[in-house]
């Protein structure tokens, strides 16, 4: 791997683990304070922001990070701003255009999708948040190309921060048990964050943007290869997320028909969710961040025609990755019991976290496996391979979670992450012989 991957890639991680870290004893103090009950109703508001945060950003950040480091990569430093622009107007024209259906539909997405009427009011303020997230992406990838990681770090540090604590004073003022206000003030405080976030993201860039000179040649087709890399991630993406919120919001009503009554099933989904998944995926921001960084690193490589050097810096990564991984794996399982009385006081979620330990080295290197199809122009592979992930997750939870509950959903994670694997992998060996 390159000095710049490296660098690039401990920057990252430090701020990686420290934001997990105010992440996790986040986690726990609003599951101490909400209860399972109402981390479950969040976790399905947040599934239906996640879908309309995919139409606000529609594949923005990847083409940006991928078509900004060709530019670099040929000496086009002119193409930069040019790429920049276009960039902008198309992440605007998204985040406004799904800004607008979610404060429209919320009422129909909480009564008839997620079937509960103390989702709409969240829902609506979560939308206020959506243009500044498609923006932000432009942001992050054209920092991500340029390798300036540190700065997007920076600004998510501080957003977090503040999340936290906009979340921590709203919520003094939530009566206890008011699951609905509680939610509101959640998201409220997380979509001040994501409008700070933003003005900072354009204060770097402004300052950043001149360092790239005019370079030589001319930069050709810029809208058309925006358009060409974006609008098929954006598809793909939008059918990988509404199927992926379908199936979050199927969890709850499964586990209902299962016999578990309606605060039970959302307990059991919120305690899955909302405290093993995020104790499993603590230590993936050390892979997370150099997935992310290797995309322009292989992408500079492949334009320059660097086939050899391509292989040998992939295979080294997925050894080191799979070495991490299963460190990673036997730490959690030795740890599950302080982790789930010390962060979410919830005896129940060290279960889930061991169960769920086994998968950790598949899901950890499905990370760095998606990050190098990307850098190296294969995301339509990777996409449809996360849509097929999806669409199975939806069949599944539909015919199996009214059978066997809360242990039928993690045998179909299970199913799901080693499938998704082990199709990622054959596509990165074929991109690897081309």
């Amino acid at each position: 791997m390159g000095r710049r991957v490296l660098v690039n890639t401990a920057l990252m991680t430090a701020a990686g683990l420290l934001m997990r870290c105010i992440a996790m004893g986040f986690q726990g103090w609003l599951a101490a304070r909400i209860g399972a009950a109402g981390i479950g109703l969040y976790g399905l508001v947040m599934s239906v922001e996640l879908l309309a945060s995919t139409v606000a950003v529609s594949g923005i950040r990847f083409a940006v990070t991928r078509l900004v480091s060709e530019e670099l990569g040929l000496g086009r430093g002119r193409g930069v701003s040019a790429a920049m622009s276009r960039a902008a107007l198309y992440a605007l024209f998204f985040g406004a255009l799904s800004m607008l259906a979610l404060t429209y539909f919320a009422e129909s997405v909480g009564f008839l999708w997620i079937g509960d009427a103390r989702t709409v009011k969240p829902l609506r303020i979560l939308a206020w948040g959506l243009p500044c997230i498609a923006l932000s992406s432009v942001l992050s990838g054209y920092f991500t190309a340029a390798a300036r990681t540190w700065k997007p770090s920076l600004v998510h540090l501080i957003e977090q921060c503040a999340a936290v604590m906009l979340v921590a004073r709203l919520l003094s003022a939530v009566p206890e048990g008011d699951i609905e206000l509680a939610c509101a003030a959640v998201c409220a405080g997380v979509t001040g964050a994501d409008i700070l976030s933003c003005a900072l993201m354009l204060a770097f860039y402004a300052g950043d943007r001149r360092r790239h000179g005019s370079g030589e040649g001319e930069s050709v087709r810029l809208t058309a290869r925006l358009l060409e890399t974006a609008l098929p991630l954006a598809v793909s993406a939008y059918a990988r997320s509404a199927l992926s919120t379908l199936e979050h919001l199927l969890v709850p009503r499964g586990l209902k028909k299962s016999g578990l009554g309606a605060d039970a099933a959302l307990a059991g989904y919120g305690t899955i969710h909302g405290m093993a998944m995020p104790a499993i995926g603590f230590p993936s921001c050390l892979l997370a961040a150099l997935a992310e960084n290797v995309i322009p690193e292989l992408t500079t490589r492949q334009v320059r025609g660097e086939r050899e050097a391509i292989r040998r810096e992939v295979c080294s990564l997925l050894v080191l990755s799979a070495a991490f991984a299963l460190a990673s794996a036997a730490a959690l399982y030795a740890l599950a019991p302080l982790i789930a009385d010390g962060l979410f006081a919830s005896p129940e979620s060290a279960r889930y976290i061991r169960l769920l330990c086994p998968l950790v080295p598949f899901m950890y290197l499905d990370t760095v496996v998606d990050g190098c199809l990307k850098g190296l122009g294969r995301q339509v592979w990777s996409m449809a391979v996360n849509i097929l992930d999806a669409a199975l997750g939806v069949i599944l939870v539909y015919t199996l979670l009214p059978i066997g509950a809360l242990g039928a959903y993690v045998g179909i994670i299970y199913f799901n992450e080693l499938m998704n694997l082990a199709l990622s992998a054959a596509g990165l060996r074929r991109a690897l012989r081309a």
